[in-house]
Order: structure tokens, then sequence, then C-alpha cells
């Protein structure tokens, strides 16, 4: 088995970094707070003061990461990876963050014999903890597929996806096509609901019909349960990230604008401190004068 290195150990990545343990890997972690990685450390994982410290220990530096600049710091910045002496020199960096951002650093390690890999991951912190994330990685093919075990420490559903930074762009696909499916369900629901047909039923409606699926039902099922996770919810980010992207590619995107401004709304009337259906469902109370 490998020694890996982990960076970013907060919901997401303390799962993940935690299935890694459970394959038979030696773990080295790091994160700007101890105290997020105390429970890997309780399952032999050793901490490390700084990414470069981390690269040192480890065969392969893996990463899950909230933003932009955090990639950015650990990959260049102060006792980063690109100041490693030996160790490490592969990278797989999981952060939902921009195609921009992950092409840039990896142009800026390569000068250092680095090579990134960039992935993502579709699915919440219980689906981390379970090890049955959807990983969609790009770049190299021959390190995806030399890293298969690795990967199939974490999820099991693994795609490569093209050439580096493809990986955040299905990142932010996937979490656009997400915010209009929420969306749409739980506004077609106010507007059935206001008609005298309740949620109940038309949960019943969908499953026996072809526009069911698995995304769907789960969505109604919290529809209808009213029982909205508490969390903080990245979708905003990146939806924001994939408009971002939009306008410099010169592409229309009314939908997903429009889902975007739907969740500043929760933003602007602190209805956004839960899992995008219950943001939805928070919304269109808002704007039905239902809350």
């Amino acid at each position: 088995m490998k020694t890996l290195g982990f960076i970013g150990t907060g919901g997401m990545g303390s799962g993940m970094a935690a299935n890694l343990i459970k394959a038979g890997h030696r773990l080295v972690i790091n994160d700007l707070r101890r105290e997020q990685g105390k429970g890997l450390e309780s399952q032999g994982a050793e901490f490390k003061e700084s990414p470069k410290a981390v690269a040192e220990s480890c065969e392969v530096v893996l990463s899950m990461l909230p933003y932009n600049e955090a990639v950015r710091v650990v990959g260049l910045g102060k006792n980063g990876l690109h100041e490693a002496n030996g160790g490490s020199k592969i990278w797989i960096d999981f952060s939902s963050i921009d195609k921009k951002t992950i092409v840039g650093v990896s142009a800026e390690l390569a000068k250092k014999n680095w090579t990134v890999l960039d992935g993502s991951a579709g699915g919440v912190e219980e689906a981390a903890a379970a090890g049955t994330l959807s990983l969609w990685v790009s770049g190299s093919k021959a390190l995806f597929d030399e890293h298969q075990s690795v990967f199939k420490a974490m999820g099991n559903k693994i795609i490569h996806v093209g050439e580096l930074g493809n990986a955040k762009l299905v990142k932010n696909a996937m979490a656009m096509f997400a915010a209009v499916q929420h969306l749409s369900l739980v506004e077609i629901c106010s507007w059935l609901k206001k008609g005298g047909l309740t949620d109940e039923t038309f949960r019943t409606i969908l499953q026996n019909s072809q526009q069911n699926s698995v995304s769907i039902d789960r969505i109604m099922e919290i529809v209808v349960s009213r029982k909205f996770k508490p969390r903080k919810s990245w979708m905003p980010k990146d939806v924001g990230f994939g408009l971002d992207m939009a306008r410099e590619m010169e592409i229309p995107m009314p939908f997903v604008a429009l889902a975007y401004q739907m969740f500043s709304i929760a933003q602007a009337t602190g209805m956004d401190g839960y899992e995008a259906t219950g943001i939805a469902c928070n919304v269109y109370d808002v704007i039905t004068g239902n809350n």
C-alpha cells in the first residue's frame, strides 16, 4: 500500500481520508485547523505542519479544499508543495474550484517537476464517509489508471473526463444542473399545492412516470418530509464558477443564472443554512408568502 498525503480534512475530506486508511494506506495529513484532523489522527494518520512537509513524507498528495485561493496557497504559497525537497511529485486535487485555477497552478508546479491530476467529487458528506462518491478525474490517463486503488477506496463511480481542468467543469456542470432541477421541482410543487394537490401525491405521480430518477425522488422525499438538514451548501459557489466561465465563453445560460439569483434570495433572507432542497423550499416559501 502507498503512503498518501491528504490536505483539507473538513466534512468531505475527512470522510475521503478515513476510507484511505481503511483501505490500508498509511496517511499523513494537514489542515489549517488541526482539530479537524483529530479523528483521523486517532485512526493512525500523522499530522504534518505544512503542505511541504506532507509532500516530503508521502508518495502521492491528495486534497479537498474549499476555495481557489486555498488551492493556490497549498500549491504555490509559503511552505507549499512547490517547496518540497523530495517525496511526492504527484498531486490529485478534488477541491470544488474553477478550471482556470487548477490549470494555472499545475503550470507553475510543472516547473518543479510536479504532475497534477484534477478531480471532483459528486456527493455529500455522508457519501464521502461511506466511500460511495462519484469521482471525476482529468489529466494524465496513465496516472488515472495507475491510481485506481486509491480512487476505489473513496468512490464507487469513477470516470476519466479528459484533459486537466475538465473535472472542475464537470463539478460545476452538475451543480448547475442540480440547482435548476431543485428549484424547478419545488416551484411546480408550490403551484400544485396552491391548486389543491399535495406534495405526497405529486411524489407518487413522479415515481410512476418516465421522469422518475434517484435524484428526483430524493428531492421529493425531502420536500414531503420538510426535514431540511442544516449544512453549508457549496452549490451556489459552484454555480457561480460555472456562470463566470460561461460569461468568458460568451455562452448564454438564462436558466442557471435565474437559479443563482434564487440562491441569492436565500442568502439575503437568511434561508441558506441548509442543503440545496431546503434552500429551494425556503426560497419558494418566501416568494409565495408561505414563510
